[in-house]
């Protein structure tokens, strides 16, 4: 059986060659390029020999470089309100906010999930539609006939960052509006789904 490179000797010396390669992968990114493992080593100041031994393939450094978006589940501050489209607005604007912030990025993982031959979409992370699920969570009580994960699922589908690309590259909006427009999107359907 074969053993992983990164799992023999120096764990630390490899863990820290790891994450300069990654990191470098994701300033590339943010700079609007799409690296190569020649690219990150480079970057890294790391030799290419070296960076393919971590990653064999463009693509998986690609896949390592997704952006760490949040740590914790909730998008929420501490003193949330009780009212859904109030929490819904609070989970938008931190949403939208680090869809434009990692928008570079998410293209890349994006186009990774439309690669032929990709069994699991790159981006099919859920934690999206686990923040909305949230912000809804109240419907549970006041509207018991919604299925708020259902509702969090719409929602997610009319935001993120396939709706900010389609928004920006194909609508013409800056970025402010396209995040401003996703936001009034969840919201409206939100109030659908609220109206008897």
């Amino acid at each position: 059986m074969e053993v992983p490179y990164e799992s023999t000797g120096r764990r630390r010396q490899k863990e820290r060659t790891r994450a300069a390669l990654v990191s470098a992968a994701r300033d590339l990114l943010a700079e609007g390029h799409s690296p190569t493992v020649e690219d990150a080593a480079t970057r890294a100041d790391i030799s290419r020999t070296t960076a393919y031994r971590y990653f064999p393939s463009r693509r998986a450094l690609l896949l390592a470089a997704h952006p760490e978006i949040r740590e914790g589940t909730s998008l929420l501050p501490a003193d949330a309100p009780a009212d859904p489209v109030a929490r819904l607005e609070l989970v938008m604007r931190e949403f939208t906010r680090i869809t434009v912030e990692w928008e570079p990025q998410l293209r890349a993982q994006l186009r990774l999930s439309l690669e032929p031959g990709v069994d699991q979409p790159v981006l099919r992370q859920g934690r999206a539609i686990g923040w909305i699920a949230e912000a809804l969570s109240p419907l549970s009580r006041s509207h018991p006939d919604i299925d708020v994960h259902d509702l969090a699922v719409a929602i997610r589908s009319a935001t993120g960052i396939e709706s900010l690309i389609w928004l920006t590259d194909v609508g013409g909006l800056d970025r402010q509006d396209a995040a401003a427009t996703m936001t009034r999107s969840a919201v409206a359907i939100l109030r659908a789904a609220m109206t008897p």
